[in-house]
């Protein structure tokens, strides 16, 4: 398989400091957190990842154009000089092999082009009085240097595991030279839990330094973009690609 790079701006995948990767799933918690950062940061689109493995639907951008089906990657310009390359999109392969194909791929582009640290955004389903954002390491060494700095880093969650690309982003990155981490929100697992992803973006901001602009608040008209960005959910196809009973899409 072929993954096609639609560079969009010239140098803008240049000088990257930190990767934000988040595709659809519980509560759509990354997606959306991706979203409204994007928003509230007039994040600029400089590339689109297109992989044969996507779904062949051709969609209406926002000028009207026919694109193919793709991951989108915007840039955003911190008031600290920081530069963050947020990554998401309508969805994933449905096969798994295409899964880790894309993964695998978008993640040797990304190391290629002088990448050094991706945050994979996801939601975990959790009871509604639990309002928690933390992170899950891939190796001991960045787990104890993000400790070192105060962040709330878990060892036992998820209990039962994750599936997807969103998990493969994060788990497969070290292979590459790319630090990871997956820093998680609970969720009930509505879809649209905006507040999750509001939740989710202070965690990070704070626990990274990326002294972004973070949105104020989730207005009925955001909430009805977002709505409209994400896919509807489909239970059964997912269930369908679960290997395990307790793993979940991330």
């Amino acid at each position: 398989m072929t993954l096609l790079v639609d560079v969009l701006e010239e140098h803008g995948l240049d000088s990257i400091d930190f990767v934000l990767f988040a595709l659809p799933g519980v509560g759509d918690v990354g997606k959306n957190a991706v979203e409204l950062l994007n928003e509230a940061n007039d994040a600029r689109t400089v590339a689109r990842f297109i992989h044969p493995g996507l779904t062949p639907l051709a969609r209406l951008d926002e000028d009207g154009l026919l694109a193919p089906p793709h991951l989108t990657a915007k840039r955003i310009e911190a008031e600290n000089g920081t530069s963050i390359l947020a990554i998401t999109g309508r969805g994933q392969p449905s096969e798994s092999f295409q899964q880790h194909d894309f993964t695998t791929q978008l993640l040797k582009y990304l190391s290629k082009a002088g990448m050094k640290e991706i945050i994979v955004l996801a939601g975990l389903m959790s009871t509604p009085e639990i309002k928690e954002a933390f992170a899950v390491a891939t190796t001991s060494p960045h787990r104890v240097h993000l400790e070192e700095r105060g962040v709330d880093v878990r060892r036992d969650q998820p209990s039962g595991g994750a599936i997807g690309m969103s998990a493969l982003m994060a788990s497969l990155a070290p292979l590459f030279g790319l630090k990871s981490v997956c820093a998680m929100a609970t969720t009930v697992g509505a879809s649209g839990d905006v507040h999750a992803s509001i939740r989710l973006l202070e965690f990070v901001s704070k626990g990274w330094n990326l002294n972004i602009q973070l949105p104020k608040d989730a207005t009925s008209s955001l909430l009805a973009k977002l709505n409209e960005l994400a896919p509807n959910a489909n239970t059964d196809h997912v269930r369908e690609l679960m290997e395990e009973p307790d793993a979940f899409y991330i």
